[in-house]
Formats: C-alpha cells, sequence, structure tokens
C-alpha cells in the first residue's frame, strides 16, 4: 500500500517545527501536524502549547553536559535560521546566574566545568562588583555573579516556531493545521487520525509537549509529569526603563529553592505593551487529563504563586514597586531521568519527542535535529547522548 508520507510529526511547538525543518534537508515526503495558537486563550476549548509567548532565556551555562551541549548547538544555529527565515528571534543580551556563597555551590561547580569542556566564556564576578555591574539586583552582600555574554539572552519562542515552520515549507514540508487525535500501528504502515481524516506514514515522530499523553498517540503513555507552572508580568514604563532597560537575561539561586527565580528583561508583548516576566519552578500541581490541562491554560495561574514570587521581585527589585502586575500559565513537562526522551516506542514506526524538563526551550532546534536523525536512522549515536534519551514509558 503507497502511503501519504515518508514521515509525520505530531505537534507545531519548538521540538516539531525544528524536527520538520531538520527533517527537510534529509528526506522528501514530510507532513508536519499541529494547530496554529488560538485567537482567543480564554474560550479555546482545544490543545494548547507553552510557547505561546514573547521570551524565553537561552544560555549554555548548565550542571549537566548533554544539557549545555544542546543548547550550544542550537545556539550556533540561531543566527543561520535569523538570516535564511528573515525572521529575528534572538537578543545576545547575556545571561547572569547569582547566588550566595556556598548555596548551590555543586551546580554552579558542575556548569563552570561544562562550560570549560564546551569551550563557553563565563565571567566569574566577586560580590563587591555586582551593583555596580547590575545595578537592578538588589542583593545581599554574599551574592557572587557568573555571567555569560556571549551565545546568551532570550529568544522569543513564537517567533522561532514561526521561522522554523516556514523554512520546513519552503524546503517541502506540508503543513496540515490541525490537531491529531490518535495514531496506529497497522504493521505496515502508521494511520494518524486528524480531525476526522486519516494520513498514512511509514514513520511518525509525537512531539506534542505536556499533551503528547493527552489522546491516543502512544501505544502507551510515556512517564512524565506534567507540572502547572505561573508566570508573572511587570508592566514597564519609561521611569522603569531606565533601570532595567540594559538587563540581560537573570537567574537568582536564593538560599531556598522556593526562593529561585528566573527574570526576562523588558520585551514587547503583541497588546504593545511592555512587560518584565519572572517565575519559579517549586508549584506541585500536577495535570493528567486533557480537560485539566485546558482549563489551566485558560486561567491566570496561580494567585498565591503569583503572590509569591511578587514578594522575591520585589526584594530583589525594588524599582518594580507600583508596576502594574498580571499573571499567565505554563506548563512544565518533567521525566524521571531529567532528559528529554527521543526514541521510539513500543512501535518501530513511532517514535516519542518529549520531555522539556522545563529548560528545553533555548534547546529546541537540536533537540528537533535529534528527532529528524532519528526517524531517518532509526537510532541516535552517542555523540548525541543517545542512551540518556531513552524514554521511560509509564
Amino acid at each position: 500500500m503507497a502511503v501519504d508520507f515518508r514521515f509525520i510529526i505530531i505537534g507545531r511547538g519548538m521540538m516539531g517545527a525544528a524536527a520538520a525543518r531538520h527533517l527537510s534537508a534529509m528526506a522528501d515526503g514530510i507532513a508536519l501536524i499541529g494547530p496554529r495558537e488560538p485567537a482567543e486563550r480564554k474560550s479555546h476549548e482545544g490543545v494548547f502549547a507553552s510557547h505561546y509567548d514573547e521570551a524565553r532565556i537561552t544560555r549554555t551555562f548548565d550542571g549537566n553536559l548533554a544539557w549545555g551541549s544542546f543548547a550550544a548547538r542550537a545556539l550556533d544555529r540561531y543566527r543561520e535560521i535569523e538570516a535564511r527565515s528573515g525572521i529575528s528571534f534572538f537578543s545576545e543580551v547575556g545571561c547572569l546566574f547569582t547566588a550566595p556563597e556556598k548555596s548551590e555551590q555543586d551546580y554552579i561547580d558542575r556548569a563552570l566545568t561544562v562550560s570549560r569542556t564546551l569551550g563557553n566564556e563565563i565571567e566569574t564576578i566577586a560580590p563587591s562588583q555586582l551593583p555596580g555591574r547590575f545595578p537592578f539586583l538588589a542583593l545581599d552582600a554574599d551574592f557572587h555573579g557568573y555571567f555569560e555574554r556571549k551565545r546568551a539572552g532570550h529568544i522569543n519562542p513564537r517567533a522561532l516556531v514561526r521561522a522554523q515552520a516556514m523554512l520546513a515549507e519552503q524546503g517541502g514540508v506540508t503543513l496540515i493545521e490541525a490537531t491529531a487525535t490518535s495514531v496506529r500501528d497497522t504493521g505496515a504502515h502508521v494511520e494518524v487520525t486528524v480531525d476526522g481524516r486519516r494520513y498514512s506514514a511509514e514513520r511518525v515522530l509525537v512531539a506534542a509537549g505536556g499533551f503528547s499523553n493527552f489522546h491516543a498517540l502512544l501505544p502507551r503513555p510515556v512517564d512524565t509529569k506534567v507540572m502547572a507552572r505561573t508566570v508573572v508580568f511587570y508592566e514597564i514604563g519609561e521611569r522603569e526603563m531606565a533601570v532595567f532597560g540594559d538587563m540581560p537575561s537573570t537567574v537568582v539561586l536564593g538560599d531556598r529553592e522556593e526562593d529561585h527565580i528566573y527574570i526576562l528583561p523588558p520585551v514587547r508583548y503583541p497588546d504593545g505593551k511592555i512587560y518584565l516576566k519572572l517565575g519559579g519552578d517549586t508549584e506541585t500541581l500536577s495535570i493528567n487529563r486533557l480537560e485539566d490541562a485546558g482549563a489551566w491554560f485558560r486561567s491566570g495561574g496561580s494567585a498565591a504563586e503569583r503572590d509569591h514570587l511578587c514578594r522575591i521581585a520585589l526584594q530583589l527589585m525594588p524599582a518594580l514597586a507600583g508596576s502594574p502586575v498580571t499573571s499567565g500559565p505554563c506548563v512544565a513537562n518533567f521525566t524521571p531521568t531529567g532528559y528529554p526522551y527521543a526514541g521510539f516506542t513500543q512501535s518501530p514506526r513511532i517514535a516519542v519527542l518529549t520531555g522539556g524538563n522545563f529548560v528545553a526551550a533555548k534547546s529546541s532546534d537540536e533537540l528537533g535535529r535529534l528527532g529528524a536523525v532519528l526517524l531517518t536512522e532509526g537510532r541516535l549515536g552517542d555523540s548525541d547522548f543517545g542512551g540518556e534519551l531513552t524514554p521511560v514509558f509509564a
């Protein structure tokens, strides 16, 4: 039986769109299936994606060699993607890590080792120098800084996905703007159901992020935890821009885990306003059903988490006092291994690429490349950390 496509990728997010772009240079007969961002979030009843945003931190400073390598490889291709697509998405403003002496020291030491291995330039900043270099932060006197100036800053995830999808389509990929609801191995090929219509392919890559388990897309669910995350937006005016306008992306590792926070520099959003965004990583709400995921994405996030983040924000950045504050929803998709999944399921024709672990946006182009390699070659080698990326199933 002739198939409709050689390869189908399900999921038009950061990993799926990247996989389609890379695959277009490796093969013909490719389809990328996934809906557009909904026009109205609060009334949307379908699937969502966490890349519906204007800013994500980019850095290679990481305590894990695999994650650091994924980020470095992706960052090295950003300017090429921008040039080829004509879409700008990377702001190379640098990334600052700060931590009190001896807090998270093991992570910092590992990250410095990984940076040396990858040839990244990390500037260590003494506590006495931090206030002069980064006056927007009010830190205790024992905080040290670790500043990555090159290949770091932030990306616009919406724009990056647009660029990936544009280049994939230019490379011959068929874009199907719809939601896949089932994937079935017939024994000879794979059958994908999309809004009542069926498409067939030799192999399928499921790259549906936190929604990978919420439809019948996999023979067995992958072992992941989809966790709710709340982000806070401070509206920035001219007064605040004088303080925060030149800041880098920033990660503050506090004395306690619940005090850890990430901060994005002021960025203009589609409503025309400029926002400074921040978030944390300690919420415990787990999302296990499609209905719950939809309800979360239609919400404004957790009011309690918003208040917690605002308390930390005003301690660290007093100049934000009086700025209007809003909050929004996001999700993080965690794996028990701490690595993303890139491998085949119980079917030799159905592969999965998911598990961002709250740090994958910056690395999405490289993770997409790994998904493309997986489809065409059937496996990932040691240089691509294939062993670490083996999926675990529930």
